[in-house]
């Protein structure tokens, strides 16, 4: 197996790892000689995970952990010994209108995709500085600059995400830590499976992509293994947008007679 990634030998910890861009991203970071911490909320996805890469021939351990536990996070950065890369996958959406929100739902989602990175970040920020080559990758979202409307909080997590990754990289490049965001578009995963079972939208999803498709889990993913790599090694405070171009796509929905219209 080629390191042309020079990524054989490290350790990644990954949370949200039991399915969709987390899981993607611990297969492909375990192909890549990567030795995967596994991190989820439900055991049996960990175990399904860390399954799936002992029987491709890799090596993954995986741990019960939800990102919303201070004191649950702390006693998992104290049992791991060594963490080159982490990746920030774990994520929650809920409907709803900013202006009808409750101040719970809006508290509970915010305590998932934005203070649980923050409390993952501050827990292995010990271990990156150690590692020598520590690498950070925060997934966030298009939403970040695109707001999504009836999303609750979603766009405001994801926003505070990005800010808070190029703090971590302005704090923590003198100490040898890169931090950098991506930022998918529209991906299917099973957080979103519902919406494409939903009459013709999984084709009207895939149309309004420029690429001709939404994303699958592996295109992110392969994204975030570029950047935990030594190849990414001057990159960082960067949001790398993974979309397709679909945030290229605003201003053809405004109708200007004479231009194609």
């Amino acid at each position: 197996m080629s390191d042309w990634l020079g990524l054989a030998g490290r350790t990644a910890v990954i949370t949200g790892a039991g399915s969709g861009i987390g899981k993607a991203v611990a297969v492909e970071l375990s192909a890549n000689g990567v030795r995967c911490v596994i991190l989820d909320r439900s055991q049996e996805l960990v175990d399904a995970t860390v399954l799936e890469i002992s029987q491709a021939g890799f090596k993954a351990t995986g741990v019960v952990c939800d990102v919303t536990d201070e004191i649950g996070i702390g006693k998992v950065a104290a049992n791991i010994n060594q963490c080159d890369i982490l990746v920030n996958a774990a994520g929650l959406v809920r409907p709803g209108a900013l202006a009808e929100l409750q101040t719970s739902e809006w508290d509970a989602l915010l305590k998932v995709n934005l203070t649980g990175y923050f409390l993952m970040a501050r827990a292995f920020t010990p271990h990156l500085i150690a590692s020598g080559h520590g690498a950070m990758i925060h997934i966030a979202s298009i939403s970040s600059t695109n707001p999504q409307g009836s999303s609750g909080a979603y766009s405001v997590s994801k926003a505070g995400v990005v800010i808070m990754s190029k703090q971590l990289a302005f704090e923590l490049g003198p100490k040898g830590v890169r931090s950098n965001t991506v930022s998918p578009g529209l991906v299917r995963t099973p957080m979103t499976e519902a919406y494409y079972q939903v009459g013709d939208v999984a084709q009207r999803r895939d149309t309004a992509v420029p690429i001709g498709r939404v994303a699958r889990p592996e295109d992110i993913a392969d994204v975030v293994t570029f950047l935990a790599s030594d190849r990414a090694r001057y990159i960082t405070g960067a949001d790398i947008v993974a979309d397709g171009g679909f945030a290229q796509t605003l201003m053809s929905s405004v109708p200007r007679p004479g231009f194609g219209d």
